[in-house]
């Protein structure tokens, strides 16, 4: 049945304009439909959807912290196999870049090992933002945060590279892994679909712009996004059972735009403006990484 006409995730809600998570949420849940359970790790998404009493969830939601999202998640699916009641009943978990990449990744990888039937999202605004903008293991290289500030001891902001999260899944050989942007809607909701189709461990890593920590004019949100897959930045490409060799990109650019496209509306990376080596550095690890599908040998 058809449910994107229906809204489960209500307007109304206390999100910062422009904030990418509600366009997630709403769609993965017009998706999934209402008979679906939703597991919702701390971080901005909890708290500006339910601040007491009210909540934008019309359906079944648990909150939990940081770092049992995954194992709320696993426990739920048992038992409702233990009832009898799991067969067409979605399980989903959505958590920020902290309550996956940092904070939760020991139950998120226990869950893939064990097999659960849940469908793990990753809204991925790369910093701890609901709690003052601290850098993640998902926070780029390069990009300001208020504990990666920049300053004449550190002109470069974050030196770590942003944590391959997907591929650290895909790893786990979990039946399906895949990046997905709701700038570009129609893969969204294919993967999304197709995750939701599929038993057993499921992982999608959404990007999703914060006007806030990213520091970008909030109408600029899906343009923004959408510049980070033009410019390769964040690619689109799923894998199955851990396959690594058939990775499929499913979103080529015909032509990808130099990455300065996509840093510079953002404040989090003026600053190497000033340093146009580092720019050249963030072009040349996406270049080496698209050369292996541009350019196959």
């Amino acid at each position: 049945m058809n449910y994107e006409d229906m809204e489960f995730f209500a307007p109304g809600h206390r999100a910062c304009a422009g904030c990418a998570a509600p366009i997630i949420v709403k769609w993965v849940l017009k998706l999934a439909g209402p008979n679906t359970i939703v597991v919702n790790a701390t971080g901005c998404l909890e708290v500006f959807s339910t601040p007491y009493p009210h909540s934008a969830w019309r359906l079944p939601w648990i909150h939990v912290a940081f770092e049992n999202a995954s194992a709320t998640a696993s426990g739920i699916e048992a038992a409702l196999k233990a009832m009898g009641k799991k067969e067409g009943t979605n399980i989903i978990v959505f958590g920020g870049d902290g309550g996956t990449s940092d904070i939760g990744i020991q139950s998120l990888s226990g869950m893939a090992e064990r097999g659960h039937d849940v469908l793990y999202v990753l809204y991925d605004n790369e910093a701890y933002m609901n709690t003052g903008i601290q850098r993640s293991s998902s926070t780029p290289f390069g990009a300001w945060t208020t504990t990666s500030q920049v300053g004449p001891s550190k002109p470069l902001g974050k030196e770590e590279f942003k944590k391959p999260i997907a591929d650290i899944m895909a790893a786990h050989k979990i039946p399906y892994v895949a990046t997905a942007n709701p700038a570009f809607l129609p893969d969204f909701k294919a993967k999304v679909q197709k995750a939701l189709s599929i038993k057993g461990p499921k992982f999608i890593h959404t990007i999703s712009s914060c006007t806030t920590g990213w520091r970008h004019d909030p109408s600029k949100t899906i343009e923004i996004m959408r510049l980070a897959t033009e410019t390769g930045i964040f690619p689109l490409w799923e894998i199955e059972n851990g396959d690594f060799g058939h990775r499929k990109i499913t979103y080529m650019p015909k032509q990808r735009k130099p990455v300065e496209e996509y840093l510079k509306p953002q404040g989090r990376f003026r600053h190497l403006f000033s340093e146009p080596e580092k720019i050249k550095e963030i072009q040349k690890m996406v270049d080496d990484w698209w050369a292996q599908y541009e350019h196959p040998q």
